[in-house]
């Protein structure tokens, strides 16, 4: 047993006497794997149709020597300079409908068959020679996929929208009801009359858009699903891309998990934010639950600064290794970094790296080292599981059809309002799932409904039984108001489950530059109501007596609806009362800015991480137990044999 570590590993930028060094280095860190070939296409064929794969050959040979395992990646996500010289049409069009170039990375239209075919064709070469090298253990396929190209406008595009439109509505009687093209005489009469939703002398359509983000996000799937199929000619070792859970809304990662063998992510931090923590806890929550709970993989993280944020911060001391033990404590099982070197060259020469430009002789090579020897003394956690009691729901189409710039409001968006719910779990020390609305809600007793604007029929009913059956959900304002093809539920808001809630809106009140005042003392932002209880206690009002948070009960379970967004000390303070209604509490008593996460075995031994991100010291108390915590530092605390 052994908890993976190591990083992307990229011999290619560096001289052949540095690679001895490095597998010297990787031991002493204690590195057991590295991911190799994601950005090497144009090394592996550097004119098209001849390949070199003899130096790469050396690289696989050496990590075995070693004892390091390979992630071996298909290099899908960066073509060569040939490439879009060859054939220019199979590199994207963005949204102004600009052909771009080469020049950077992800240089192609996901929806080119020439790019596929290529892509194919290199992946086949790698899975055919490398299938069964010693080193290799499992498979990274593409890299980040849509990074920077998840929608593309061109005529290939086009193409294979109208035939994803075909399959999802039958003809256009279905496309033309789904998208009301009865407004501002748009029906459609031929399919050819269809195209990528570029600029429009105002605002497009919004279930044209929101379609094209579903196509687009699904053509991504395909490609993955293309290069799985070759590379499983060759090989029955598992396959997986990293995905980007704590900041990239453009793929159905729902969708998406489920053609992966085991789910990875990256997580790079906000360096301005000082909670940034908190993002990385969803980041690591949302893998776990792509995975339905299974150990995952952290793909990528930074051993300190990066180089694409306006001010790319280093990494306070400590800080790198309570992000590490992070994202262990909430599920994974491999803390992997971009990169192994940090680059002397190239656009991410600024980006850190487990070696730094500065050597050996570094606070981040110490801590990197500090933090081999403590994930190899935890190798007893590895294969345990976060069991959670909440939920917060998470929908792509939702968040794609808030970015429509014709709303009631632009003042938030549907990431925020998550964020901020998200947050408030974390103050209170709940440790939540991310889940989808049409998923299995069985196994918990208390979910959020952020701002679930897009909510289908299949989606309100099931939450309609959660709470039926005794479940308690908390739910914000603009949730349930629109189908999944956009069409508002008529009769009064939230329409989608009006009667689980126990309240009727007749029009949203949005605050022009202000706040509402609470009865209770806080106040509100943003957003206000004119609800009226239609079976719901009034719990709170605004000063002139309008509802303001309003409790249901609805078959066995409890409905808390808000008709504001709260300031952050009264969202704690309702999410505290809803977790009592759901019986739901934190795993142990912890300050704030303190978190514990609890990893467990099915045979009955746990740990409670417990992780100081404040500059005190501080107490944990759980079961009766006093846990010291220093500032800055993590304590891992054996609950039971």
């Amino acid at each position: 047993m052994a908890i993976v570590y190591g990083g992307d590993y990229n011999p290619e930028q560096w001289p052949r006497e540095t690679w001895a060094e490095d597998m010297r280095l990787m031991r002493e860190a204690g590195v057991n794997r590295v991911s190799v070939g994601i950005f090497s296409w144009a090394l592996f064929e550097p004119e098209e149709g001849r390949y070199e794969f003899a130096w790469f050959d050396e690289v696989l040979d050496l990590l075995a020597a070693n004892g390091i395992e390979a992630c071996l990646a298909t290099p899908t996500a960066s073509p060569p300079p040939w490439f879009a010289a060859t054939y220019p049409e199979a590199v994207m069009v963005d949204a102004d409908g600009r052909q771009l170039t080469h020049g950077s990375r992800q240089g192609f239209d996901p929806s080119s068959d020439v790019y596929i075919a290529k892509a194919l064709q290199i992946a086949e070469k790698i899975a055919e020679r490398y299938a069964d090298h010693p080193a290799v253990g499992l498979w990274h396929l593409h890299n980040e996929y849509g990074c920077h190209n998840t929608r593309s406008y061109t005529k290939a595009a086009t193409a294979k929208f109208r035939t994803w439109l075909r399959d999802r509505y039958g003809d256009l009687d279905g496309l033309n009801a789904a998208w009301g093209t009865a407004f501002w005489s748009q029906a459609y009469s031929s399919w050819d009359q269809v195209y990528a939703p570029l600029p429009t002398p105002t605002i497009p359509n919004p279930g044209h858009v929101v379609d094209w983000k579903r196509f687009s996000s699904w053509q991504l799937v395909q490609n993955y699903r293309a290069e799985a199929a070759v590379i499983r000619k060759y090989s029955d070792k598992p396959m997986t891309t990293n995905f980007m859970t704590g900041s990239h809304p453009e793929i159905d990662l729902w969708e998406f998990s489920g053609a992966v063998d085991i789910v990875s992510t990256d997580h790079y931090l906000a360096g301005e934010d000082p909670q940034a923590h908190v993002n990385l806890g969803f980041a690591a929550d949302y893998a776990r639950s792509l995975g339905a709970g299974k150990p995952w993989i952290l793909m990528e993280h930074s051993t300190s600064a990066v180089n694409w944020q306006g001010r790319n911060r280093a990494k306070a001391p400590r800080e790198m290794l309570r992000n590490s033990l992070a994202h262990f404590a909430r599920g994974a099982d491999a803390i992997m970094f971009f990169q192994w070197r940090a680059s002397k060259q190239g656009a991410e020469k600024w980006h850190s790296g487990m070696v730094p430009h500065a050597g050996t002789d570094s606070k981040i090579w110490r801590e990197v080292c500090e933090l081999g020897a403590t994930l190899k003394s935890l190798a007893e956690v590895e294969g345990s599981r976060v069991q959670a009691e909440t939920a917060i729901l998470w929908d792509f189409p939702n968040a794609w059809a808030q970015e429509h710039e014709a709303r009631p409001t632009n003042e938030f968006t549907a990431q925020g309002i998550f964020d901020a719910y998200y947050a408030a779990l974390w103050r209170a020390g709940i440790t939540a799932d991310v889940a989808e609305p049409e998923g299995d809600l069985s196994k918990y007793k208390f979910v959020v409904v952020p701002a679930v604007y897009l909510l289908s029929r299949k989606g309100a009913e099931n939450l309609r039984q959660f709470v039926n059956g005794g479940g308690t959900v908390l739910v914000t304002p603009y949730s349930g108001i629109a189908d999944e093809t956009d069409t508002v539920y008529l009769g009064g808001y939230p329409g989608a489950f009006r009667d689980v809630v126990g309240v009727r809106s007749e029009e949203f009140y949005p605050l022009i530059g202000g706040r509402v005042e609470l009865a209770s003392g806080g106040h509100g932002t943003i957003w206000s109501e004119a609800a009226e209880p239609a079976g719901a206690e009034v719990r709170d009002t605004y000063a002139d007596g309008t509802p303001a948070w309003l409790v249901n009960r609805f078959g066995a379970g409890t409905a808390h609806y808000l008709t504001t967004f709260p300031d952050p000390d009264t969202l704690d303070r309702i999410v505290a009362a809803a977790a009592v209604d759901a019986g739901v509490a934190a795993v142990a008593e912890a300050p704030v800015g303190v978190e514990v996460v609890r990893r467990a075995h099915d045979d009955g031994r746990s740990w409670l991480f417990c992780i100081n991100h404040t500059d005190a010291d501080a107490t944990v108390k759980a079961a009766g137990v006093l846990i010291d915590v220093p500032a800055g530092e993590v304590v891992v605390h054996r609950e039971h044999a």
